[in-house]
C-alpha cells in the first residue's frame, strides 16, 4: 500500500487541499497539508478554457511534472480522463505515475457506469500503485439517486477504484449509509451545506476535498481587494510579500539566480 492510499486509512481523514497551479500548490505544502489534489476547473479556468471538455489534458500533465517530484503527495483531477478511449486514458495515468504523481481522479460524469469502469481497470491494470478515486456524478449532476449511486459505485470498486468520491452529497444519514455499504473509503466534497468535518469523520468518511473551492475564493478575495481600494479602504485578509512569492518560484525553479530583482521593499 502506497503512503497516500495510508493516509485514507489513518486515524482522521484526509482533508485535501486542491491547488490549480504551481504557487498555490506549494503554499498549501507549506502549511502542513501532506498531499495536495488539483482542481480541474482552476487549471482549465486559469487557462480560458472550459472544464470538463477534456480540453487541459496537456496542462494538467504539464502541472503534474512540475509538481510531482515535490515534497508532498499528488492526486490529479483527470475529469473522465480526457479520453473515452480506456487505453488512452491508461497511458495518460502511466504518464501522470512517471511525473511522480500517486492518485488520479476519475469521474463518470454521468454517463454510463460501464465506461468508467473499462477505464478505471484499464488504469490499474498499467499503473497498479497509482490511488485511483471513482467519482460519480449522481448527486453532482444528477437527481441524487441513492440506489443508482450505490450500483455505480459498486460497478467502480469492483473494477479496482481504490477509493469513491459523491461530490454533492450532504446529507448525514446518506453519507453514513454509503460509509456501510462500501469496501473502498469515501471522499466528500467540503461545502457549506455538507456535515461539518468533524462530523465528516464521525460518519466514517476518509477523504474530504475540497474542489474548485479555493479558487473560487481567491478570485473572490482578489475582486473584494480591488473594490475596497476603490472605495478608499485597506483589503482585509492574509497577503503574501511580493519576497514570499518570488521565494515561490525560487523552489519552483531549483535556482537563486536567473530571477529579475526588485528594489527593496517591492510589493506589486
Amino acid at each position: 500500500m502506497t503512503a497516500f492510499a495510508d493516509l485514507h486509512q489513518a486515524g482522521a481523514p484526509l482533508l485535501l487541499p486542491n491547488a490549480w497551479d504551481q504557487a498555490s500548490a506549494l503554499s498549501l505544502a507549506a502549511r502542513g497539508f501532506p498531499a495536495i489534489g488539483t482542481t480541474s476547473l482552476g487549471v482549465a479556468a486559469s487557462a480560458g478554457l472550459p472544464d470538463g471538455a477534456a480540453a487541459t489534458r496537456d496542462l494538467t500533465l504539464r502541472l503534474a511534472e512540475a509538481l510531482g517530484t515535490r515534497p508532498f503527495l499528488l492526486s490529479v483531477d483527470a475529469e473522465a480522463g480526457f479520453s473515452d478511449d480506456p487505453d488512452e486514458v491508461a497511458e495518460f495515468a502511466r504518464r501522470l505515475w512517471a511525473a511522480g504523481a500517486c492518485g488520479i481522479n476519475l469521474e463518470d460524469g454521468l454517463g454510463s457506469s460501464d465506461v468508467l469502469a473499462a477505464k478505471i481497470a484499464a488504469v490499474k491494470s498499467v499503473v497498479p500503485g497509482l490511488f485511483v478515486n471513482a467519482r460519480t456524478d449522481t448527486h453532482w449532476l444528477g437527481d441524487g439517486d441513492m440506489a443508482d449511486t450505490l450500483r455505480r459505485l459498486d460497478r467502480y470498486q469492483q473494477a479496482g477504484a481504490d477509493g469513491v468520491f459523491v461530490p454533492g452529497l450532504t446529507e448525514a444519514e446518506e453519507i453514513a449509509t454509503l460509509v456501510k455499504r462500501l469496501d473502498a473509503p469515501l471522499n466528500i466534497l467540503c461545502s457549506p451545506a455538507a456535515p461539518t468535518v468533524p462530523h465528516l469523520a464521525d460518519l466514517g468518511v476518509r477523504r474530504i476535498s475540497v474542489g474548485s473551492l479555493l479558487y473560487r475564493r481567491a478570485l473572490g478575495a482578489a475582486v473584494d481587494a480591488m473594490a475596497a481600494i476603490a472605495d478608499g479602504r485597506t483589503p482585509q485578509g492574509t497577503v503574501p510579500s511580493y519576497a514570499d512569492v518570488q521565494a515561490l518560484s525560487m523552489h519552483v525553479t531549483g535556482r537563486a539566480g536567473g530571477v529579475p530583482t526588485r528594489p527593496a521593499g517591492y510589493q506589486q
